[in-house]
This record gives structure tokens, C-alpha cells and sequence, in this order.
């Protein structure tokens, strides 16, 4: 199980430039992040958004949309 270490106790990760959700224990998904951030610089950029609680219901519910 992948986690950026700035959320390492988040499994819900958006990114808030495009709204996108990324769920980090999807392989896929995590790779697809992992691109974005090093890429953009998101954490430096406060790029980057986490949900409480950590769950899909709560992402959506702030707007974001699954990658």
C-alpha cells in the first residue's frame, strides 16, 4: 500500500487544480499521482487536498470526481 508521506494516513487524495480523485491504493491510480506531483510540484504548491473522513463520500461530496 503506497502513500505519499505528507498523507501518509490518507487513502483519498485530490488534486485541486482539476478536481480529480485519486485513490492510493489503486495501483493505477497511485502511478498516476505519484506522475502528476512530481510533474507539477503539487505538495510544494498546496496542490493537494485530503478528505475527513477519508472516504469517497466525503471527496464528492467537496466536488471531486474520481480520476
Amino acid at each position: 500500500m503506497a502513500r505519499l508521506a505528507a498523507f501518509a494516513e490518507y487513502r483519498f487524495i485530490g488534486t485541486r487544480h482539476d478536481m480529480k480523485l485519486y485513490d492510493c491504493d489503486e495501483e493505477a491510480q497511485f502511478g498516476a499521482l505519484m506522475a502528476r506531483v512530481e510533474k507539477d510540484d503539487l505538495v510544494m504548491a498546496n496542490g493537494l487536498q485530503s478528505f475527513s473522513p477519508d472516504s469517497l463520500a466525503e471527496a464528492r461530496n467537496r466536488g471531486f470526481r474520481p480520476f
